[in-house]
């Protein structure tokens, strides 16, 4: 038994220690590394744990900083200095994203495309939709299906664009990657592309990266017993790369797979090759994560990256958050086709954005073209959808220390969905939109 009741959180609330969390967030740095002891990771969390002791005295409330102080040090001292490194790392990285105060703009974020964000709010101010109020008024008016037109129309132009950049490269292009954060439409934008170039001659071959996942049992966990997919990490980088090099020079590999319904990998199971004339077409969320491909020459290829970058403002005058969006798409495309109920998507949420703000955002600039893949019509349909639950889960974690990222969430999302004038009929919508991968209806079959 640990002398440890509680713990105090940076936000100043005090929650039960869990000896668990400790073992956890070493093991989380040492996958970061490559590492994957489990039994170790419990080992040194136990060392941590005998350090506090000796520490603090009996009842004490030790801060979360004190006890990553700790971890530092046994990591250290048991001679696990790359886990340490990576350890500080994510500590300094953390600190200074809280200490970022979007109030005060000295200097620009990196990780924004900005010159994309500046086109899509021209565009949305041009049309009178950079606000829920003027999206409303439209509404109103009658012009649903006006508003559907003009969205839909300036996502395919963007498509067609990219189309083009990449056809004037298809002489030395190897592979075309399709990436971005979460339910950022990676799917449906991956076929629309392709059926682009297959017209102007080019032939694809898919990678599905998923078949990458290391054994379920080799992923961390959470105190509530929630894995976290949400890492490069969870994929064998050093296979994938390998298998990209090879397949750039014309060999053939031996692909993975990976069953999701037991959690394991199986190697050395479906045969690929790249012949003339092909291109490899991957849709991953980490497509641009430097390890992800680092021994592929830039030439050999085409980095694409999507985010719903929606420029329109509440009644606060705030801009809506694209992380938002992506919360509530993947609520409903995984409550379909995942059997993941909407509750769990937004108790697991905090680890998609950790792993986005290290691994998948950072890296935005680094992509050949990007692509807007909000849509401005795309609110007012998730009202009749969710808000009714957004409003449950407000009074459900309300005080709750250990769910204030589900109760944030949640109380912002239900005030940008009780601004909007709702939208039951959908049919306006396109079969082949994108955000019919979210909503359902596709008639393209991908979801």
């Amino acid at each position: 038994m640990s002398k440890f009741t509680y713990v105090i959180k940076r936000s100043g609330s005090i929650v039960p220690f869990n000896p668990e969390r400790i073992a956890n967030v070493i093991y989380r740095a040492a996958v970061s590394v490559g590492g994957r002891d489990k039994e170790k990771a419990t080992e040194l969390a136990q060392h941590v744990i005998a350090h506090m002791e000796k520490q603090f005295d009996e009842g004490y409330k030790p801060h979360v900083e004190e006890i990553q102080d700790i971890v530092e040090k046994v990591l250290i001292e048991n001679g696990h200095a790359k886990v340490a490194k990576e350890f500080i790392l994510y500590r300094q990285q953390s600190s200074q994203r809280r200490q970022f105060d979007s109030r005060h703009f000295s200097k620009p974020l990196e990780n924004i495309p900005w010159g994309k964000v500046w086109h899509s709010l021209d565009w949305a101010v041009t049309h009178h939709l950079h606000s829920i109020d003027l999206m409303n008024e439209r509404i109103k008016k009658g012009d649903f299906p006006q508003i559907v037109h003009e969205s839909e129309t300036v996502y395919e132009t963007q498509l067609d664009t990219a189309a083009e950049l990449i056809k004037e490269r298809s002489s030395e292009l190897k592979m075309v990657m399709v990436s971005g954060p979460s339910s950022s439409g990676k799917t449906t934008t991956t076929y629309k592309l392709e059926q682009r170039l297959k017209k102007a001659g080019m032939r694809f071959v898919p990678l599905i990266v998923d078949n990458y996942f290391f054994d379920l049992e080799l992923h961390p966990k959470d105190e509530f017993g929630d894995y976290d997919f949400e890492t490069p990490q969870a994929l064998d980088l050093d296979l994938i790369n390998n298998h990209l090099k090879r397949l750039a020079e014309g060999e053939e590999v031996k692909i993975p797979y990976y069953d999701f319904k037991t959690g394991k990998g199986y190697p050395d199971r479906t045969p690929i090759q790249l012949h003339e004339n092909e291109v490899l077409l991957i849709d991953s969320l980490y497509g641009l994560y430097p390890d992800f491909s680092k021994d592929i020459s830039l030439v050999q290829k085409f980095k694409l990256y999507l985010e719903p970058l929606l420029q329109m403002k509440n009644s606060e005058g705030n801009y809506l958050r694209w992380t938002d969006l992506r919360l509530i798409r993947r609520m409903l495309r995984d409550s379909v086709h995942r059997a993941y109920k909407p509750e769990q998507t937004l108790l697991h949420w905090h680890y998609v954005r950790s792993a986005e703000k290290r691994n998948i955002l950072p890296y935005s600039s680094t992509a050949d073209y990007i692509v807007n893949t909000s849509m401005a019509y795309e609110v007012p349909l998730y009202r009749p959808k969710l808000l009714t639950e957004f409003a449950e889960w407000e009074k459900k974690y309300a005080g709750d220390p250990l769910r204030e990222d589900a109760y944030e969430r949640a109380v912002r999302v239900k005030k940008m969905l009780e601004e909007v004038d709702p939208i039951e009929d959908d049919s306006p919508v396109p079969g082949d939109s994108v955000l019919r991968e979210f909503i359902g209806g596709s008639t393209t079959n991908v979801h």
